[in-house]
């Protein structure tokens, strides 16, 4: 399984390299017949940038060798069997990295000192991803989850866990004094605990649940700050739970939640529209967005558009245009996130017009 993309990895694989560093994108299919073509395409691809290291002067020979074996690591780690809608690959010397992206890429190789890790970025953001804390008074499980996986957590001490024995407990019994397990301080100090390596694990604008017995969910929040933007799921027993019991429990919570998102974008682009603060269509957002004027980007989930550039335009690319591009969508929002505007993605058919992405301005 592929490591988890986070904000960190993200950054890592952003980072220059030594020349070269070689992108490859492979468009991938999940189904038959579409995914016959694959494992030729993929390979002709990885072809492709072995002959253009060969053809490049400025790559030495030891380079190119190790570039190459780099390149053959990649593909012995690809299983197409379980294919997505993408694969990125990225080889420099002494490392490579694979991606199965639930997003369509354009098929290309790039020789460049940085990856082409604009796929990756929208995937990311269109990902939408959410956490969810699995608490009981003796184990606390941290979850991430998106629209395809739950998976745990091992990071910042998750997952938690403490013996409930009290080695004072005959003392407490004898003198009539045994609180409630919620009201225990043993207890207390172990959520404090909890509270601490949250907020080590999460931003604090991550989308998170909290699921557990209502009074742990209240002594979390009395205790700590890092749960004081979560959503409630009082649901107990899901502390040592596996993946599918956890994702059920929070599936309503986190339907709400995406829907009154969904509501709230569109009440945003009913105001931008009033004020005359509303960029529609690829092109005029590109424009917005290169410019950094634009606070919100808000795109359909699986819209995609081929264009080219037409001086300042871009202008719709006719089939077999080598200039096209392809993953314009893509390029528009890592640009976006990088020019500091919030990015969200709504599901298809939801912006008006039909015009799949849309700019609300700063100014």
């Amino acid at each position: 399984m592929q490591p988890e993309l986070t904000p960190a990895v993200l950054a890592s694989l952003r980072r220059p390299r030594h020349y070269p560093a070689v992108s490859v994108l492979v468009p991938t299919h999940r189904r038959k017949p579409d995914n016959a073509q694959d494992p030729i395409r993929l390979r002709n691809l990885l072809a492709d940038a072995a002959k253009k290291l060969e053809a490049d002067a400025a790559v030495t020979p030891e380079r190119r060798q190790d570039i190459v074996e780099q390149l053959d690591l990649a593909l012995a780690e690809i299983d197409l069997d379980h294919a997505e809608d993408g694969l990125a690959i990225f080889a420099s010397p002494g490392e490579h990295h694979v991606w199965s992206l639930p997003r369509t890429v354009p098929e290309r190789v790039v020789l460049a000192d940085t990856y082409l890790t604009r796929n990756l970025v929208a995937a990311y953001t269109a990902e939408q991803p959410y956490w969810v804390l699995a608490v009981s008074a003796d184990r606390a499980a941290l979850w991430r989850g998106d629209a395809r996986r739950l998976v745990e957590q091992h990071t910042a001490g998750f997952p938690l866990t403490r013996s409930l024995d009290d080695p004072d407990a005959e003392r407490k019994e004898r003198i009539g004094d045994i609180p409630s397990t919620y009201r225990d301080e043993r207890t207390r100090q172990f959520f404090r605990q909890v509270d601490t390596a949250l907020g080590e694990a999460l931003a604090p604008t991550a989308r998170l649940y909290v699921a557990g017995e209502q009074a742990a969910v209240t002594l979390l929040n009395e205790v700590g700050t890092a749960t004081e933007h979560a959503v409630p799921v009082p649901h107990g027993g899901l502390a040592n739970a596996g993946a599918e019991a956890v994702r059920e429990a929070v599936r309503p919570a986190v339907t709400a939640q995406e829907q009154q998102s969904v509501a709230a974008t569109m009440a945003d682009i009913e105001r931008a529209r009033g004020w005359k603060e509303l960029a529609a269509g690829v092109d005029e957002v590109w424009e917005h967005v290169a410019a950094g004027r634009v606070r919100v980007l808000v795109v359909e989930e699986h819209f995609r558009t081929t264009v080219r550039q037409d001086g300042d335009h871009l202008v719709p690319a006719e089939p077999g245009d080598l200039d096209a591009h392809d993953d314009i969508v893509d390029e528009i929002v890592e640009r976006a996130l990088e020019m500091g505007a919030e990015v969200r993605f709504v599901p298809d058919g939801t912006l008006p017009e039909g015009t799949g992405i849309v700019g609300i301005m700063r100014y």
